[in-house]
């Protein structure tokens, strides 16, 4: 992603806006910043995803940012929401599953 998010973090690195509809491939820019907190082939329940967000954000609605991690499919979860990886790196996959 070639967008700069620069706007949209503070100097800590952390998210302090989310951007608007109309500015998807910034949001898109965020996004891809937000996964790479995330280790491939790790598992992660919904209270260590939520930790993570409320770490690398300053924004009150972090769930905002978990939803749209999982609908843009940078996260994956399990049904019953107990669950979460990342996208790219399905936890037990074989390493060249997963891309690397």
């Amino acid at each position: 992603m070639t967008k700069s998010i620069t706007t949209f973090l503070d100097e800590y690195g952390r998210v302090t806006t989310w951007p608007s509809k109309r500015r998807r491939a910034h949001q898109l820019a965020v996004l891809d910043h937000l996964v790479n907190l995330f280790e491939n082939g790790r598992s992660y329940t919904e209270q260590d995803v939520n930790a993570l967000l409320q770490e690398h954000s300053t924004l009150e609605d972090y769930v905002l940012l978990r939803r749209e991690l999982v609908e843009g499919d940078y996260l994956t979860r399990t049904p019953d929401g107990r669950a979460y990886w990342r996208a790219s790196g399905r936890p037990g996959a074989p390493r060249d599953a997963q891309g690397g």
